[in-house]
């Protein structure tokens, strides 16, 4: 029995910082950020944590399904943002939602957590699960250095939100999956300060030992080369042809990275969805984002075959293989 999707939504924060916000603060400018990233705006939350970007969405998912809170069974919260190391933004979410019946975890993948989480609720589905809610959002505002061009412009606020139940006749849904990590990468992408090992202190903060960290080129290149060959991999061990994918669905760190997954899968720039220009990089946010903008605008049907890609810190990354089994929009 394959988990399938039944509801999504997504949440962006109103607020917009294009490039040009960051020209009087830091030494860049908007062509080079758009050259470089293919970002051109993002969106920045002001008060409250990433509960505050998943609940709205979770909200809109429960009330396009029609159904209460009451009968959410999981829920689980992909993000490198918690509001609290504890409890869980799990938790926190499910107060927020009031859904009383459910316990749940967070899951730190970084940018690859969606895509960590999908495939666990997946399998907790096909483990006689009923209703898992597989939240991706982060506040990537609340640990951006706005004094370090290489990675404050990169990253944006933003939540996406999924519904995954039963499918009894397996005809669409999660239908493979490879992911992957390698822990030696992790030097490369991280936050320096404010774990075990380096708890925070007086020195740590005046050192902005609890922003991101990046080395942009190593990472970069390791992207490119892991995601587009994941993402041909899944292919190949599913029997697909570029003719069969419907859609790429790509995170979105950078148009250089989403360019080359597709050119390695043999897939035309119509076949993949693309909204880095206009959120930049919202970490475990992104391709729930771009399903559920993908959705509402008409584009998914039943038996639309989606790839979905990712890389992130860890290293982490993998690809998905989704048959999507909702019914078309009328937008």
């Amino acid at each position: 029995m394959k988990a399938t999707i039944t509801s999504i939504a997504r949440y962006l924060p109103p607020n917009v910082y294009d490039n040009h916000w960051f020209e009087d603060k830091i030494d860049t400018n908007d062509e080079w950020i758009r050259t470089r990233t293919g970002i051109r705006e993002r969106r920045f939350l002001g008060e409250g944590g990433t509960s505050d970007l998943i609940v709205p969405a979770a909200k809109e998912v429960l009330q396009r399904r029609g159904i209460s809170a009451e009968e959410i069974d999981v829920i689980i919260v992909c993000t490198v943002t918690p509001d609290n190391f504890f409890p869980s933004t799990a938790a926190t979410v499910q107060r927020k939602i009031g859904a009383t019946n459910a316990w749940g975890f967070d899951l730190s993948g970084a940018c690859s957590g969606f895509l960590y989480g999908l495939w666990t609720g997946a399998k907790m589905v096909e483990g006689g699960v009923k209703k898992v809610l597989v939240c991706g959002g982060d506040k990537m505002s609340s640990i951006l250095n706005f004094e370090d061009r290489a990675t404050c412009v990169l990253f944006g606020d933003g939540a996406g939100v999924v519904l995954l139940e039963p499918n009894p006749d397996d005809t669409h849904g999660i239908m493979d999956s490879i992911l992957k990590m390698d822990g030696n990468g992790g030097q490369y992408l991280y936050m320096p300060a404010g774990g075990s090992v380096k708890p925070p202190t007086k020195e740590t903060v005046e050192n902005k030992e609890h922003y991101v960290f990046q080395d942009g080129q190593t990472v970069f290149k390791s992207a490119v080369v892991g995601m587009a060959n994941v993402s041909a991999e899944i292919m190949e061990k599913n029997n697909l042809r570029a003719d069969d994918v419907s859609w790429l669905v790509p995170h979105q760190a950078n148009l250089r990275i989403i360019d080359a997954t597709a050119n390695r899968m043999g897939l035309s720039k119509e076949k993949v969805v693309v909204n880095i220009d206009r959120y930049g990089n919202t970490t475990a946010g992104t391709i729930p984002i771009c399903l559920s903008e993908l959705y509402d605008e008409g584009k998914l049907d039943t038996g639309d075959n989606l790839i979905l890609s990712s890389f992130g810190a860890g290293y982490t990354w993998g690809s998905v293989f989704l048959k999507w089994g909702m019914k078309k929009t009328n937008s």
